[in-house]
């Protein structure tokens, strides 16, 4: 793709999020538009947040488990850019006012004290550099027509960003559990609707960390202390609509809670 097309996608993406419509996918308009063509689009729609008065607070990958791979039919993980529009305190999130097609999904969320710059990051880097780890809820929204993407697509719309939640009074340090082996439990509505554990995103939420580290330094992107990073779904994504409340636990940590308006 050349400059004026991938400038055309990204403004198209910003536009349908402010007007909260859906686009056709871009996959179906550009035969040969590649994952990076994709990461340059969706810089441009950030750079219209960012005009808009956002401002970027983290990074998030997702696309990590098999239960959400096979429902979106995208076989590698994704990245985006969190801004300080998109999270919430733990309590309520008006999705009905801001989200187009919400589909809500259990994560761990990783509060960095010190920068990660890939390529070359470890594990052993991203537990040193991790203030803390807490639960959160990410709901992911897309601008593309029915969800009918393919990893361009989604790469290209930010990951799906739409919003998040993440209780940082039940975070922990990593080093205090094993974030391979922790069990997580979601509820809606009072009801157990999935658990998971943290070997379903790459074996680990830190290597979830660790390959976007060392994915966005290719493009000399850090990840910064201060930052949060959302470290991909346990889960399959679950649909919601206002009135819905869902509950995340995570073991060795607390809860996090959200009602939807």
């Amino acid at each position: 793709m050349n400059k004026d097309e991938i400038k055309k996608c990204g403004d198209e993406l910003f536009e349908a999020m402010v007007a909260r419509t859906t686009v056709a996918p871009l996959t179906e308009r550009y035969a040969d538009i590649t994952i990076e063509d994709a990461y340059y689009i969706s810089l441009q729609m950030l750079a219209r947040r960012v005009e808009a008065g956002e401002k970027v607070i983290g990074k998030k990958i997702g696309v990590t488990s098999k239960p959400v791979m096979d429902m979106l039919g995208v076989f590698q993980p994704d990245f985006g850019f969190l801004t300080d529009k998109m999270v919430y305190a733990s309590g309520e999130m008006p999705i009905s006012q801001e989200l187009l097609q919400p589909r809500a999904e259990g994560e761990i969320a990783f509060r960095l004290k010190a920068d990660l710059i890939g390529p070359g990051v470890t594990n052993a880097d991203v537990l040193a550099a991790t203030e803390l780890v807490m639960p959160c809820f990410e709901v992911v929204d897309s601008r593309i027509k029915d969800w009918k993407i393919k990893i361009q697509d989604t790469v290209a719309d930010n990951a799906s960003c739409g919003l998040f939640v993440a209780n940082e009074s039940a975070g922990v340090d990593p080093r205090d559990i094993d974030l391979a082996t922790c069990g997580m439990v979601v509820e809606k509505n009072g009801a157990t609707l999935s658990t998971g554990a943290g070997a379903a995103a790459l074996g680990s939420p830190v290597n979830c960390v660790a390959w976007l580290a060392n994915t966005l330094g290719q493009f000399d992107i850090p990840l910064k202390a201060g930052e949060i990073i959302l470290s991909g779904s346990l889960v399959p994504l679950e649909p919601v609509t206002a009135g819905d409340v869902m509950n995340v636990r995570v073991g060795g940590m607390g809860n996090c809670e959200v009602r939807f308006t």
